[in-house]
């Protein structure tokens, strides 16, 4: 075989470092990306982040020698403009950056301060009620059930006997204020049998009596039935209708699960108005008493997108607290002007188009985020106006199209992304949904369906709720053709439970 050259003309698509990065950038969280603008901070000397007391760039002070570098070293990122959805910029108000150009360098000793910032806005103006939320109270770490039941017993007088034996029993309660095992493994688990006195079961008992009064009223219960009845006692002898609630719950509990209110009516020999008072004090009882102190940490979200209505027009910008400013450094930038190939000013050159690098990564996922959230808001503001049954159905294929990407790019920008509403803060991907076909030809989203279905459950009439069968022909009647076993699956979605479980006695 004799080697030879051959001159092909192709097309490739290569990724490079800076394509990998956008992508990258892309796809990260708010937190995500703070870290990673952290980070590069940290390991890129050329990267800064101006301070507030920084000079703006129109400033006199703020111009550059012939020996400072280009202006477009002092590109910044985090800047994308607001983009508005039929919005005048003329009806923005006025400029209040530009106040502080109108006060005077030297005031007089006697000027009042409101007399040179009565037009401000103030930015800082708090409700009172707001200083009683210390900082301790505001970031302490939340109480768990076992720390709240720790703290009761500490504060318990006992013997060292009966101490350690209501330390066992609090092992065994669980997130509910249940117990996890029977009082016969408890009690097993610390007989000693080579003690002169071995401890009794009546002893645990006994014990257990005790731990049962402390707060919230419910804990160390052995079952459900267990929880209410402990409730029970520790109301006032005299609550109206507590005999009878006693008697419901100790004697016909499976009944009043299965809400078999026939069966509970001849058997209890309560009137069915008297069952309703009695069954009104049963509810007010909490079956998880645990939950009320066993909080978990609560997850912050910080919007990506902020939309709000101004003067009849939605408008949609970029939160300006998750799109940190960052520049090149001024300093460090100039210093590569000199003529040599040293390996310090190799560095300082590698480093400076990596920060151009970033830079531009940060302002293009910017664009791309204001971009698509403003073809959203465009696309869904019936939503915003009327709520979600007028949510219009909505695929990743048709915001490709409208910002001329492509899908996957789409997909990454709409993840871990939450935008802000007068509605409330929803991830972007909660405007994408399914469509379903209406008589008249049309298409309706399935969150529209969702809220349709979550509607006629909650105006249904208690006695006698509505099926999914049922609910399926409401809609039909609507013109939207839905199946049962589609209704069904919406709802299990919604977590609300099915007709037999939702009948009241009213």
């Amino acid at each position: 075989m004799k080697a030879s050259l051959q001159l092909k003309l192709g097309q490739s698509l290569t990724m490079t470092p800076q394509l990998q990065q956008a992508i990258r950038l892309l796809q990260l969280s708010t937190l995500d990306l703070q870290q990673e603008i952290q980070q590069a901070l940290e390991s890129n000397p050329m990267l800064e982040a101006p301070e507030d007391d920084d000079l703006p760039d129109n400033s006199p002070d703020a111009e550059q020698d012939a020996d400072t570098p280009a202006p477009e070293y002092q590109e910044s990122a985090g800047e994308a403009e607001p983009v508005e959805t039929g919005w005048d910029e003329s009806e923005a108000g006025p400029d209040w950056s530009t106040e502080s150009e109108n006060i005077p360098e030297d005031l007089p000793v006697d000027t009042a301060w409101d007399d040179v910032y009565q037009s401000a806005p103030s930015s800082a103006a708090r409700n009172d009620d707001d200083n009683d939320n210390d900082f301790e109270t505001r970031n302490s770490p939340a109480e768990t059930l076992q720390d709240h039941l720790e703290w009761q017993l500490n504060l318990t007088p006992m013997s060292e006997r009966d101490r350690a034996i209501a330390h066992a029993l609090l092992d065994a309660v669980d997130e509910r204020g249940y117990l996890t095992s029977s009082l016969e493994d408890i009690h097993a688990g610390l007989v000693d049998e080579s003690e002169e006195d071995p401890l009794e079961l009546d002893e645990v008992m006994a014990v257990l009596r005790r731990l049962q009064h402390f707060d919230p009223a419910g804990v160390f219960a052995r079952d459900l039935q267990d929880c209410l009845l402990i409730q029970l006692n520790q109301l006032p002898p005299d609550t109206p209708w507590l005999p009878q609630a006693r008697l419901v719950i100790t004697h016909y509990i499976n009944l009043l699960g299965n809400r078999d209110y026939a069966q509970l009516l001849r058997r209890s020999r309560l009137k069915e108005d008297q069952l309703r008072e009695v069954l009104g004090l049963i509810t007010s009882l909490n079956p998880r008493p645990g939950d009320s102190i066993d909080r978990a940490e609560p997850d912050y979200v910080i919007p990506d997108v902020i939309v709000r209505k101004v003067s009849g027009r939605w408008r949609v910008e970029l939160n300006p607290e998750i799109a940190p400013r960052i520049r090149v450094n001024a300093s460090y930038a100039s210093l590569i002007r000199r003529a040599d190939s040293s390996a310090d000013n190799t560095y300082l050159r590698d480093q400076l188009q990596e920060a151009k690098w970033f830079i531009k990564s940060l302002q293009s996922r910017n664009e791309t985020l204001l971009k698509v959230a403003t073809r959203i808001v465009e696309h869904q503001q019936g939503f915003l106006d009327q709520g979600e049954e007028a949510m219009k159905p909505l695929i990743l294929s048709d915001i490709a199209q409208a910002v001329e990407m492509h899908e996957s790019t789409i997909s990454r920008v709409t993840t871990q992304k939450y935008m802000h509403t007068p509605r409330g803060i929803f991830e972007l991907k909660y405007f994408f949904s399914s469509h379903v076909s209406t008589e008249e030809g049309g298409e309706c989203s399935s969150t529209a369906i969702r809220a349709m279905i979550k509607k006629l459950i909650a105006g249904e009439t208690p006695k006698k709720p509505l099926s999914d069968s049922k609910i399926a022909t409401v809609l039909g009647d609507q013109g939207i053709n839905v199946a049962r076993r589609t209704v069904a699956k919406y709802r299990e979605a919604m977590q609300i439970p099915p007709s037999n479980e939702r009948k009241r006695l009213v």
